[in-house]
């Protein structure tokens, strides 16, 4: 996020770099170092005269204790011992690090979004069952503060996506809890779950019954995952080049998640797919 600010009565830029963690990652200054150097390579091709001051936030919420020394110096051996003069030479900086597992509902502040977001980042790995349900209810009910009805539905599409394709311990009872409880809470989205469900339900109960209800629930997940997939790069095909080659779209659905997922970290960073043929190298 790039911000035009005034600096000691200078304009200047200031860029705000958010890397999520969902694990703790020795390496994590190394990649925001070079992260921040692409920023400045790209601003500087640009031509746009000073480079942007960058400030790198992480924000975590695994399991663990996060661990990690928060400065590129703690990685470097002999660093500390440097005498002053030299450590001058040598490229150092600090992260800013949110541990999101640690905030309780009241800190958690900002617009719907922002709450949405930072509560089921807190609870999707670290809470039971039943604390993530009410925590994904709460996150519900913070979709009412939307006046844009169409953008809520959306958000709640994402929202019930992320759930139940991070959360396999979630039953068939689970999720008939969850359309009850958004009939009651946000109506406009019961539908889209009673669809979920039914995918679910069609997809993966079918083998349950022979292989066990858990079994089956988590390949109707996997199945659910999978196309969620496969429609974010055709949508995002379809917006960036506006027709899409039939053989290119039978393609995608022969990919497995693995590689699906690397053509939309592509897309998102917009590098190597400057053109609909770029991604038949994918195929």
């Amino acid at each position: 996020m790039l911000f035009k600010v005034n600096i000691a009565n200078v304009e200047g830029y200031i860029y705000f770099l958010f890397e999520h963690k969902s694990y703790p990652d020795k390496g994590v200054a190394l990649q925001l170092l070079r992260y921040m150097i692409e920023i400045w390579e790209t601003k500087m091709d640009q031509d746009l005269g000073e480079i942007p001051i960058v400030l790198p936030l992480v924000v975590y919420h695994g399991k663990a204790e996060w661990h990690i020394p928060s400065s590129l110096g703690s990685m470097l051996n002999g660093y500390s011992k440097l005498p002053e003069d030299l450590k001058g030479y040598v490229p150092n900086f600090e992260y800013l690090l949110y541990d999101i597992t640690t905030y309780s509902d009241d800190e958690i502040k900002g617009d719907a979004q922002t709450r949405i977001s930072l509560t089921l980042l807190r609870d999707i790995l670290t809470a039971d069952t039943k604390s993530l349900l009410n925590s994904f209810y709460r996150a519900v009910s913070y979709l009412n503060e939307l006046e844009d009805k169409q953008t809520g539905i959306e958000y709640f599409k994402t929202m019930i996506r992320y759930v139940l394709g991070s959360a396999n311990q979630l039953s068939k009872g689970h999720m008939e809890e969850i359309i009850e409880e958004i009939e009651n809470t946000f109506p406009e989205g019961s539908d889209l779950s009673m669809t979920i469900a039914d995918i679910l339900r069609e997809e993966g109960m079918k083998k349950g019954l022979e292989k066990g209800l858990e079994k089956g629930l988590e390949e109707g997940m996997e199945k659910g995952r999978r196309n969620s997939l496969i429609e974010m790069i055709e949508q995002g095909l379809i917006s960036n080049f506006k027709k899409v080659p039939e053989d290119i779209k039978e393609g995608i659905h022969k990919l497995d998640n693995s590689v699906l997922t690397v053509i939309i970290m592509k897309m998102m960073d917009g590098e190597g797919l400057t053109s609909i043929e770029d991604i038949r190298e994918y195929l």
